[in-house]
């Protein structure tokens, strides 16, 4: 029953804890497993880690000592600190961007009963030249459907906290609490604090955008056409060529290009990176049509010098990416002349000898069978 007595309530809790310390890591593992199954559904976000703790007995009476003995005890309210402890079994989401935290809290808030949450994103973001940690905090509870539900028992006659926080975030928070969480520190370190949460604020901001970027680059190579016009206008002299525009070589429309010649080959994305770049130093405004007129005029003789490589040597690799290096080659030996190395560059032009003198010798036969 409850009372004034800090005393007595300390171990009618403690005797309340222990009993139900069990049931209290049943209920958290069941809720973590119910909320991993609800973030499998998402599409539009993307979790990294659900973790989840019951938080220690004793500081769950520090924690009701300090917000909110003092207030109940001035006001003569009876209670009982069970009944105060609404992040006993806390669940932490960890999402992978900051604008998939509102998507998560929206999910849960579609699925349990709301009984409180706190966005200390928004709280921060309304205070002029202020940092801080930043997530949204809720207190749910199972609602009416659920708890009739067995799979989801046991379960606790309360409440449980979520908290759900960007990868940032989450790396902010540890950080920050390791180093003045319950201390006293200097005015000149908490400046300096405050600048490192600017630094890990504006890195989340940042990281958002290049994911945006990236997914508009992706569309962009996915809807643009596999080949420009190859009168098509050179850029102008000078005029750089961002990685962003339309017309420069990067990952995304390489694997447009080259996927479409090579259809039965899976390009690795790590590899593409590399190829990309080794292409970008030796031609730094290399275009994306600029490929498309290597494969397209020359991929027929290099098919063709690669079925007699292959055939006198079986055990011999020459893959898709081999390919490209001979017809970037063939597109501009200069530019390219170290994208083979020396030996295969030897025998490459050997070949192209060899094959451009049988066929003037066929051309010329042709031209006296004629006459």
């Amino acid at each position: 029953m409850a009372s004034l007595d800090f005393e007595q309530e300390k171990n009618v809790f403690r005797e309340f804890y222990q009993e139900n310390h069990k049931q209290f890591i049943a209920a958290k593992n069941g809720y973590m497993a119910l909320i991993r199954t609800l973030t499998r559904q998402l599409e539009v976000a993307e979790v990294t880690k659900i973790e989840g703790r019951v938080k220690d007995q004793e500081e769950c009476i520090k924690k009701f000592q300090r917000k909110y003995q003092s207030k109940l005890e001035a006001d003569e309210q009876p209670y009982e600190i069970k009944d105060f402890m609404s992040d006993l079994i806390g669940i932490r989401i960890v999402c992978l961007y900051e604008d998939h935290v509102a998507v998560v809290s929206e999910l849960l808030q579609g699925h349990f009963k709301i009984l409180n949450v706190t966005d200390k994103t928004s709280a921060v973001e309304s205070t002029e030249d202020s940092f801080g940690y930043k997530g949204v905090h809720m207190d749910l509870a199972l609602n009416a459907g659920m708890s009739s539900l067995p799979k989801y028992l046991p379960q606790i006659d309360g409440c449980f906290e979520v908290q759900i926080r960007s990868l940032i975030q989450d790396a902010w928070s540890r950080l920050d609490h390791k180093i003045k969480y319950k201390k006293s520190i200097p005015v000149d370190l908490k400046r300096r604090i405050s600048v490192l949460s600017a630094l890990f604020e504006l890195a989340d901001r940042e990281f958002k955008e290049i994911r945006n970027a990236t997914t508009a680059l992706m569309q962009q190579a996915t809807v643009a056409p596999i080949s420009e016009p190859l009168d098509e206008a050179p850029e102008a002299p000078g005029q750089p060529v961002t990685a962003a525009g339309t017309r420069a070589v990067n990952a995304f429309n390489f694997l447009r290009v080259a996927g479409h010649f090579f259809r039965d080959f899976k390009f690795e994305d790590n590899k593409v990176d590399d190829f990309v770049q080794d292409i970008l130093e030796h031609d730094s405004r290399f275009q994306r049509s600029d490929l498309h007129r290597s494969l397209y005029e020359n991929l027929k003789t290099v098919r063709e010098y690669r079925e007699q490589v292959v055939g006198e040597n079986p055990d011999r690799n020459f893959s898709p990416y081999a390919s490209i290096r001979h017809c970037l080659y063939l597109l501009d030996p200069e530019k390219f002349a170290r994208i083979l190395s020396r030996r295969n560059r030897e025998r490459f032009s050997e070949w192209l000898k060899l094959s451009r003198r049988q066929q003037a010798g066929e051309r010329a036969l042709l031209i006296e069978t004629a006459s």
